[in-house]
Order: structure tokens, then C-alpha cells, then sequence
């Protein structure tokens, strides 16, 4: 039986076509296969401002990237603090949270035609509701990404032009160094094997875990 100590909150970050969609599921499974509880998690919700964020992000809505940012950012609280599937509520019931994108996401790609702090000051109210105890960015190269996403996806998203996605690893990285006193941020290499990179993320993560 569990404890009530809080959950563990580990968030993936990475370009689109980085894997680490792939390597939150390997996580999840590995975490089920020993006994932890577990959820997975992702922003955009499915509360009605995320909806309208995946309309602009498959290109259905057009708008301007201040809005799309802070449309981000109220989704985002939304999704800490809801009373019936928020973080925040799995994490004090003891249950480890795996999230796939969190408020560095929008650090990387809206900050791509905005100033960082602009961003980094909408996100503030995430932050101080919930700080990750580790961000792991699954770093592989633009190109590599692109040809995943043009070999998996039948809709490509706003945001997945090689171009931006340069810009945009250039940024993860920018962010990184700004909060590297602040945050727990792993730089995980995503050009290897798939197996190689989970049992690198599992050494680097499991002491984080509650049972």
C-alpha cells in the first residue's frame, strides 16, 4: 500500500520527433512492471483553451504567438491545479507523474519570435505551483527530428519546420543555462537505440520514485 508522501514529478522535454513520447511510455511501463504508481500526463489538456490550442497547432485557427503563449500558460494552470485530473492532485495522493511537455516547452517555441522573458514571465505562476524535481530534454539533432516527423505524421503541427526546430532546440538551451541554478535539468542523448536511452533515463530518474 502507498504512502501519502507526494509523488515524483519528472517532465520530458525535446523538439517534436525527439522520442520522447516513446521514452515516457518505456518509463511507465518500466515504473507498472515494479510496483509504482503511476500516471502519464501532457499539455496541451483537454479542457476547452486546449482544444483551441491543438486548432492552431494543426494550423486550423491562425493567431499571434503572444496569444498562443498565453494560452499555453492558462492551460497550464489549469492542468496543475484541476479538481478532478490536476497534477497537483495525483502528486499528493503519492502518485509519480510522468509529463510529456511543461512550461519549458513554451520557453522553447514561443520565445522562437518573442523576447524569453516575456515567456518565462507568463509561466511564473506555473512554476511557482509546481517545479519539476527533474527535467530530462532528449536532445537529437533538427534533421534527424524532421525526417521522424515526415515519416510518422500524417498533419504536421505550427511548429514542425526544420528552420524552427533549430531556433527552437537553440532555445531549449538558452533556458536551460538561465535556470540551471534553479531546476534539475538532465541533457539526455537521443541519438542512440531506443533500449539504450531508457535504461539511461531509469538510472538517472529511479531514486526519484515514491512506492
Amino acid at each position: 500500500m502507498q504512502n501519502r508522501e507526494r509523488g515524483a514529478f519528472i517532465v520530458f522535454e525535446g523538439i517534436d520527433g525527439s522520442g520522447k513520447g516513446t521514452q515516457v511510455s518505456l518509463l511507465k511501463k518500466r515504473l507498472e512492471e515494479e510496483g509504482f504508481p503511476v500516471c502519464r500526463a501532457a499539455e496541451p489538456n483537454d479542457s476547452p483553451i486546449g482544444s483551441l490550442i491543438h486548432q492552431i497547432m494543426i494550423g486550423r485557427i491562425r493567431t499571434t504567438n503572444d496569444v498562443i503563449a498565453a494560452l499555453f500558460a492558462a492551460d497550464r494552470l489549469d492542468h496543475i491545479q484541476n479538481e478532478t485530473n490536476g497534477l497537483l492532485q495525483f502528486l499528493n495522493k503519492g502518485i509519480n507523474v510522468l509529463e510529456d511537455r511543461y512550461y519549458f516547452s513554451s520557453y522553447a517555441y514561443q520565445s522562437v519570435d518573442m523576447p524569453m522573458e516575456w515567456i518565462m514571465n507568463a509561466n511564473e505562476p506555473c512554476e511557482r505551483l509546481l517545479r519539476a524535481d527533474m527535467t530530462l530534454f532528449i536532445d537529437i539533432s533538427p534533421e534527424r527530428a524532421m525526417e521522424r516527423i515526415e515519416n510518422n505524421r500524417v498533419t504536421k503541427e505550427l511548429f514542425e519546420e526544420k528552420e524552427r526546430l533549430v531556433r527552437t532546440r537553440e532555445r531549449y538551451l538558452e533556458a536551460f543555462e538561465l535556470r540551471r541554478d534553479r531546476e534539475q535539468i538532465v541533457i539526455i542523448d537521443g541519438d542512440r537505440d531506443a533500449g539504450e536511452i531508457a535504461a539511461d533515463i531509469w538510472e538517472k530518474t529511479r531514486d526519484l520514485f515514491r512506492k
